[in-house]
């Protein structure tokens, strides 16, 4: 499908253009006839002949903003002068920083908050290592770590490629969870190395949050940590996907009036996030669940069946169908892709149930068309922000992790993950809900608060 104009492509271009005549009225439907979106157009000098004005679009891709370029060059009168992507504008010098929480103003600022001072607290620490969450950073600090092996929509780009996303996680962390987040770009793609590094710098976080890695590695080095380390790991890829998933089905399931363990459920994707809201959906009710990967359905006489596979086929497919995606999907209440694009067709979905759902996650690009998909289906969701119903991890680990920190958890379980689903899909009150509405918006005033209360309550349960 041809994307849309997005923010995430937005430039804006310096031109020089006559002081008078018909240019200035020009430069709008210019941009527009070249499929861009004017969102800003700024006089930023001015001359007895002249006007320098900064046109600010948005564009679908790179390709796209070069030709949008061009034809604002080629008006009668006009110069183009600087060309400024504003998404790299952003991240020059990094999209974080560190700050000190208390002013150095003179000696004695200096002497509290480093040395002679410090040593005092260093010994405190010493003779008690749990002081350590109540006199340093490690009370509110997470670490997020990835060797960029799987990084969404760009595959195995290496750590310091990733580093980028890293930030903006840690950004994200900061703003709805009031949490400092610390990107660890790993330049390692040994599974038995990123276990030691993490133990390793474990002391100086209250918790690690696992990012990009590919399965099944993941799946290992997750379950290793959690054995070895007496922090929370959560692996966002996995968890944070299931937890917001299980969130938007509870409420798009409300609105076709269909329940859970009612409903059969045909999956694309049988990777880290597949298998993890594959495991959320089973415990919170789900019964019929058919599970399709590269090769097709996943049943138990496939003979390509690895262990990450083999209890996946075990635990799914009732009724032991066979065969391809489209096949699987006929009569089916709800499809879920976390997989590749373009791999459903309208026909597919309009062989499904009535009052159909329809989650497309796969990203930039879905398994579907959703507007395509939205002719057919009763509900439809995607990973984009262009579309309603945006499925969005965001919405969970902030929260997640502020509940873990406040509540000083050591381990994560699936009730946690359950009870932080819950706070999520009841964000959307019942008044509120609709086809178009099934899930909050990250900007939400309360869900992140709410998400945080879930996963302290669930927390302290356990404990």
């Amino acid at each position: 499908m041809a994307a849309a104009p997005s923010i995430s492509y937005s430039i804006t271009v310096r031109l020089e253009v006559p002081a008078g005549g018909s240019a200035i009225s020009h430069l709008t439907s210019c941009v527009e006839e070249t499929g861009g979106i004017v969102t800003a157009l700024d006089v930023s000098a001015s001359g007895t002949d002249r006007l320098q004005i900064d046109v600010t679009c948005a564009a679908s891709d790179t390709d796209h903003s070069k030709r949008i370029v061009q034809r604002l060059g080629e008006l009668d009168g006009v110069t183009v002068g600087k060309v400024s992507d504003r998404t790299f504008l952003m991240h020059l010098g990094g999209t974080i920083e560190m700050a000190s929480k208390h002013p150095i103003r003179n000696r004695d600022d200096l002497s509290m908050v480093y040395t002679p001072g410090v040593a005092r607290v260093c010994e405190a620490i010493a003779e008690n290592p749990d002081d350590a969450r109540r006199l340093t950073v490690k009370r509110n600090s997470v670490a997020v770590v990835t060797d960029g092996s799987a990084v969404l929509g760009l595959g195995n780009i290496g750590p310091a490629a990733a580093l980028p996303v890293m930030e903006g996680k840690a950004a994200l962390f900061k703003r709805f969870g009031g949490i400092d987040a610390w990107p660890l770009c790993l330049d390692t793609q040994d599974s038995d190395a990123i276990v030691e590094i993490v133990r390793a710098i474990s002391p100086g976080f209250a918790g690690i949050n696992l990012e990009d890695i590919s399965a099944p590695r993941c799946f290992e080095i997750e379950a290793r940590l959690r054995e070895l380390l007496d922090i929370p790991v959560f692996h966002d890829d996995q968890h944070g996907t299931a937890i917001v998933v299980l969130a938007s089905l509870r409420n798009a399931l409300r609105v076709v009036g269909k329940e859970l363990s009612d409903v059969r459920v045909v999956m694309s994707g049988a990777g880290a996030a597949g298998q993890a809201i594959l495991r959320l959906l089973l415990a919170a009710g789900a019964s019929d669940v058919v599970v399709a990967d590269i090769e097709g359905v996943v049943h138990e006489g496939r003979e390509d069946l690895h262990d990450s596979l083999r209890w996946l086929a075990e635990a799914t497919n009732p009724e032991g169908l066979t065969g391809t995606l489209a096949e699987a999907l006929s009569g089916a209440d709800v499809f879920i892709g976390v997989s590749a694009p373009n791999i459903l067709t309208g026909e597919d979905v309009a062989s499904m149930a009535d009052k159909s759902i329809v989650f497309a996650l796969a990203n930039p690009v879905p398994e579907i068309d959703p507007g395509i998909a939205r002719e057919h289906a009763a509900v439809v969701a995607t990973g984009r922000s262009d579309y309603p119903n945006q499925i969005n991890n965001v919405l969970a680990f902030p929260g997640v992790f502020r509940g873990l920190l406040d509540s000083h958890a050591r381990t994560i379980d699936t009730e946690l993950l359950l009870a932080a689903a819950k706070a999520i899909s009841d964000a959307v009150h019942p008044d509120e809900r609709n086809a178009n509405y099934i899930i909050p918006s990250v900007f939400h005033n309360e869900v992140h608060q709410s998400v945080a209360a879930a996963v302290r309550a669930a927390a302290g349960a356990e404990r």
